[in-house]
């Protein structure tokens, strides 16, 4: 498996999604809502293929974390659902607080996101190590 691949392809994500977020600072709100709403569908489409892996991978190891992206995207609906309820409201102050509640879960997401890079890295290790022992005990075998 070509991990470093992947790890360029996590990184472009990455800095697609920092620049999406620099970006968004200075739109307005039709363009925000226009950037959401594609931010949306990408999101749709990831789920549909963690829910997918979830039906495909019921017994292997990949059920986990397609499980775990699964979860994250009922996560994800719930949020969308809080976005639309927000837009309905007219209450600043209830709009500050849920702002503030907003900004909490975006920070709690990348905290998350962390999380999930600091162990995707362990797990890449554990993969080489783990083919890399493997590999030896072949040879081994072979002689």
């Amino acid at each position: 498996m070509d991990f470093s691949a992947r790890l360029d392809d996590l990184q472009q994500h990455a800095a697609h999604a920092k620049a999406a977020a620099q970006a968004a600072v200075s739109e307005s709100r039709e363009q925000l809502r226009q950037r959401i709403d594609q931010a949306r569908v990408d999101v749709d489409l990831a789920a549909m293929d963690a829910r997918q892996q979830v039906g495909e991978a019921a017994a292997s190891a990949r059920s986990t974390w397609a499980q775990i992206k699964a979860d994250t995207a009922a996560k994800l609906d719930d949020l969308e659902a809080k976005m639309d309820r927000r837009a309905a409201q007219r209450d600043a102050k209830l709009a500050a607080r849920q702002a503030d509640g907003a900004e909490a879960d975006a920070a709690d997401a990348i905290e998350f996101a962390a999380w999930t890079v600091d162990h995707a890295r362990l797990a890449v290790l554990d993969a080489i190590d783990a083919r890399v022992y493997a590999d030896d005990l072949a040879q081994q075998a072979a002689r």
